[in-house]
């Protein structure tokens, strides 16, 4: 029996709602057992990476790669006017936007930094939850060392 063909929106559809229970367990469930056990996995990154490759190897065409190896923003945008090069792009903020979220759940859960509302930010624009955890982070680092509390070293985080 052949498998039904899945339509572009269809796996732009799926990929929106593949990475809404990791967002939710994040958000609303922190400090769970179950939690800490799926966001310390890789396995949610290759089903995404997986499903990204194969839109992105069928969304490349000859003319599109030589626009894109010499990369301008109307060449971008004529790239992503293209339906399935448009739902490649969005797989990949969504990836990405997860795997920041991801960080700054992981490193929050490491050093006692409270993560929500950077954690949501992340969810919506990850760069910004990016940058919403390093003020933050920064903020409880200092506020430790006014009151003379143990700080604790944040990788790749510099205070």
């Amino acid at each position: 029996m052949p498998w039904p063909e899945i339509s572009i929106s269809q796996l732009f559809d799926a990929s929106n709602l593949f990475v809404l229970p990791f967002w939710t367990l994040m958000i609303f469930l922190p400090n769970w057992k179950i939690t800490r056990k799926i966001m310390g996995s890789y396995l949610p990154f290759v089903a995404l990476a997986g499903l990204y490759l194969y839109l992105l190897v069928g969304s490349i065409t000859p003319e599109s790669a030589k626009a894109l190896a010499n990369p301008n923003v109307t060449t971008i945008a004529q790239f992503f006017a293209d339906e399935r090069a448009a739902a490649t792009g969005w797989v990949h903020f969504v990836v990405m936007d997860l795997f920041v979220g991801r960080w700054v759940y992981l490193e929050g859960q490491r050093t006692g930094t409270w993560t929500i509302h950077s954690i949501a930010l992340c969810l919506f624009a990850g760069p910004l939850g990016l940058l919403s955890h390093i003020l933050t982070q920064w903020g409880r680092t200092a506020w430790q060392r006014r009151n003379g509390a143990v700080v604790e070293e944040t990788a790749g985080v510099e205070t």
